[in-house]
């Protein structure tokens, strides 16, 4: 799975310039492996990754997915539950236990095709 990232550096965007002066973010090859780590993407990409890489997941019969959203302020955590409220293909979703990361990532059950 291809995506287009904005690569992050302490805090900051890159400036990923095109010869015409327009930002371009890096291409990405995500891999499919049921381990979505949201660290280096902006938060504004994650309403469209999100549900990307789970219809993905799916395809390829992967039916949990664990979202590595962080601690921080919530943000991403909160923009991420709201994403999967909203996906059909979630059966179930809640944060990670001790050892697969707390309230830091999220642990997503898919329906099986």
């Amino acid at each position: 799975m291809w995506y287009k990232q904005n690569k992050m550096t302490d805090g900051y965007e890159k400036d990923a310039r095109s010869d015409d002066g327009l930002f371009e973010p890096e291409v990405v090859e995500l891999p499919i492996d049921g381990v979505l780590d949201l660290h280096t993407f902006h938060p504004r990409d994650v309403k469209e990754l999100v549900p990307d890489y789970l219809d993905e997941c799916q395809r390829r019969g992967i039916y949990e997915v664990r979202i590595i959203h962080g601690k921080g302020t919530g943000t991403l955590r909160k923009i991420v539950h709201s994403v999967l409220k909203k996906h059909p293909a979630v059966k179930d979703f809640h944060s990670g236990g001790h050892g697969s990361g707390s309230w830091g990532a999220t642990l997503v059950d898919l329906i099986s095709l």
